[in-house]
């Protein structure tokens, strides 16, 4: 007996293929030598569909894997008798939320690694860098309460008839459970239904207010400018936008916003991703590389929109002054939503906008681009001046006291008088490798500094307080420079004192507003975070702060103002530290660890005090431990182990991988992306 071309008995077998797209089952009799692009011809001869199918692939639900290489065959996959197979497109409708809140549908590959998934969309985006990106679920306030390994999904998120059972075995599965037991909460979205959204082919649903309509991929290019683009967003969100985000109330629970993030090296599919499902599309990496008024207006807005709601839901702090300063520089961009930026065709004005540029470089990704060793100059400047000076101990009530600063190439010398400078220091210091954390409250005149410098028992915390804002921009910059390993010498040390004198200008409130409360409309929860709000309560009084906060920053047009908010908000003290909750070995207790672009952080869980600081340049080694599921970092000094309880700890590896990947970018090579290196330094195997 002969079954499509094979003798029944002689080894070939029938294989069940469900067809997604027509949901049909199709029976095909095959041999386990035939391999998959095979299997795919058999199954597109049989069922005789004029369809064009080369966008489809077989995916196996039960092993939760693609079977993505076409010439391997079904013995090397494994696949036999028993098994089903779909064939299904690889690209499909997935519902996304940008930075600036608003939401999208957009064709995505679900058969290729996430990382190379965010990278197509970024470009059809027309999102320059889009290895500081990521996928990441959607958490509710349940998610903020305990420790979850990793994001559920909501049944109300999902249709019925979605394609593919969901595998227990599947980590990345709805019903998922914590190792205390409890299953991760579902997100309750109250999505708009399947049916709502639009799947056809190749078509995208515009960024809107809640309606829906197809054009083609010259939205995202901004060709049309009666398309809305990502270089501008809504003022206010809309309310389904508002409903989707949360409001951590501690530093533990600002950790467990990191469980919602994908792993950057397996499928969408495969980590229970399905169509029409939410993703959201966060910046991940806080490490900016080469930004561009020219070419970024997309990226930059959008990476302004992101520094926004991580303040107005106190993702991170700052002072009331800052809040202001923020709200002014928000309501400036608003007024200039509608006003063309002015064409520069002075010389000179392009000059200075380069050299802003090369600034703002500078600070945003903590590059060396100038020469950091003081190249030719033989005298290092030094700075020289009376401070007062308190290092603080536990249980004893000690106040600042007067000393005399020398500060030379990276080391500072504390004298108890200028008259002993002769004779050695009081207390010497090395700043290469110490934290500098600015501590300014301009409406109580501090200016203060608090350097954690690393010793052998920990972080020993040192309290500095100047004077005068022009004498606080000199230290605070010389500090900053000198963790890194630079000195005053650097020719960026000027522009750094610069940028803190112009942060601090735009902080103090002007005489009298430039716009009168009469003329403008101000919702000051689109601008104030909730506990400014609380305490300053006269609505009125909000609005009048506000406006007199933006008579400094009224000339600005919209892209210098979201380039100013962004200095901003990188010059905050919590400003790029992402948050884990962990166990140490050898501790019994769970403590933070704050993975920043250059440095892991040990932290008080309470406090947020710095325990331990470890610099990435003196790292040998990270990896996974899978069958204990423990991450080992290796230092040079110490090797420091631990688990991770508020995320997977392949999520803290990739994080470490990733600003490592994108310490080494440069200006020769920036126009391609390494994705087998990004994959090689995250994928958390040795």
């Amino acid at each position: 007996m002969i079954a499509d071309g094979y003798i029944v008995g002689d080894g070939s077998w029938e294989l069940k293929i469900f067809v997604t797209d027509l949901k049909v089952e199709r029976t095909l009799r095959v041999k386990g030598d035939l391999h998959i692009g095979g299997v795919m011809l058999k199954l597109v001869e049989d069922l005789d569909v004029a369809l064009d199918w080369s966008d489809h692939a077989l995916w196996w639900p039960k092993k939760n894997m693609w079977l993505s290489r076409t010439r391997t065959t079904l013995d090397q996959y494994g696949v036999q008798a028993d098994s089903m197979l779909h064939f299904t497109p690889m690209h499909k409708t997935l519902r996304i939320q940008l930075p600036d809140l608003r939401f999208m549908d957009a064709k995505v590959d679900f058969s290729v690694q996430c990382f190379s998934a965010v990278v197509q969309l970024c470009k059809d985006l027309g999102i320059r860098h889009p290895e500081e990106l990521s996928f990441c679920r959607p958490l509710c306030p349940e998610h903020l309460k305990k420790n979850y390994k990793y994001a559920g999904v909501s049944p109300r998120q999902r249709a019925k008839d979605a394609m593919g059972p969901i595998v227990q075995n599947n980590p990345y599965a709805s019903n998922i459970s914590t190792p205390d037991g409890k299953s991760s909460p579902a997100v309750d979205l109250n999505t708009t239904p399947v049916s709502h959204l639009n799947g056809s082919a190749g078509s995208f649903s515009p960024i809107s207010n809640g309606h829906s309509t197809s054009f083609d991929n010259s939205f995202y290019m901004g060709s049309d400018p009666s398309i809305p683009s990502l270089a501008s967003s809504p003022q206010t969100p809309t309310l389904e936008a508002k409903n989707t985000l949360i409001r951590p109330k501690s530093l533990v629970e600002r950790a467990r916003l990191n469980c919602g993030w994908l792993d950057s090296s397996l499928s969408l599919y495969e980590q229970d991703v399905r169509e029409f499902d939410l993703l959201l599309l966060r910046f991940k990496f806080y490490s900016f590389y080469d930004l561009n008024p020219k070419l970024d207006s997309a990226r930059i807005n959008q990476i302004y929109e992101q520094a926004r709601w991580s303040l107005l839901t106190e993702e991170i702090e700052c002072t009331e002054e800052e809040m202001m300063m923020f709200a002014s520089l928000n309501l400036q961009v608003n007024l200039q939503s509608n006003s063309p930026v002015p064409e520069r065709t002075n010389t000179t004005s392009n000059d200075d906008i380069d050299s802003a540029l090369t600034e703002l470089q500078v600070q945003l990704e903590g590059s060396s681009m100038m020469n950091t060793s003081g190249g030719n100059i033989t005298n290092i400047p030094e700075l020289a001046d009376y401070l007062r000076f308190m290092k603080p101990r536990k249980f004893t009530l000690k106040s600042y006291k007067r000393y005399f600063f020398v500060f030379k190439d990276t080391r500072l010398a504390i004298y108890k008088s200028k008259d002993e400078r002769l004779g050695p220091p009081a207390i010497a210091i090395n700043l290469k490798g110490c934290e500098v954390t600015p501590d300014v409250n301009l409406s109580q005149r501090r200016y203060g500094i608090k350097l954690e410098v690393p010793a052998q028992e920990g972080m020993v915390e040192y309290l500095i307080r100047c004077d005068a804002e022009e004498q606080y921009a000199k230290w605070m910059a010389a500090f900053h420079m000198a963790s890194k390993g630079k000195t005053m010498a650097d020719a960026s040390f000027d522009s750094e004192v610069k940028q803190i004198l112009d942060l601090l200008s735009m902080q103090h409130p002007a005489p009298a507003p430039a716009i009168s409360p009469n003329q403008i409309n101000i919702n000051p929860e689109d601008y104030i975070a909730p506990r400014f709000l609380r305490k300053l309560k006269s609505r009125g009084q909000i609005i009048q702060r506000i406006l007199e906060a933006h008579a400094n920053v009224k000339d600005l047009n919209s892209v210098e103002a979201k380039l100013n908010f962004i200095k901003a908000w990188q010059a905050l003290p919590e400003y790029g530290i992402s948050l884990f909750v962990v166990k140490f070995d050898g501790s019994k207790k769970e403590e933070l660890l704050g993975v920043a672009s250059n440095r892991l952080m040990r932290m008080d869980p309470n406090t947020g005090d710095h325990i331990k600081t470890w610099r990435y340049s003196t790292m040998k080694a990270w990896n996974v431990n899978w069958e204990i599921k423990k991450m080992l970092v290796q230092f040079e000094e110490e090797d420091v182990q631990f688990s991770c309880l508020s995320a997977d700890c392949k999520v803290v590896h990739e994080f470490i991988g990733g600003y490592i990947f994108l310490s080494m970018r440069s200006k020769d090579s920036n126009q391609t992306l390494n994705e087998e290196l990004f994959h090689k330094l995250t994928g958390g195997w040795v």
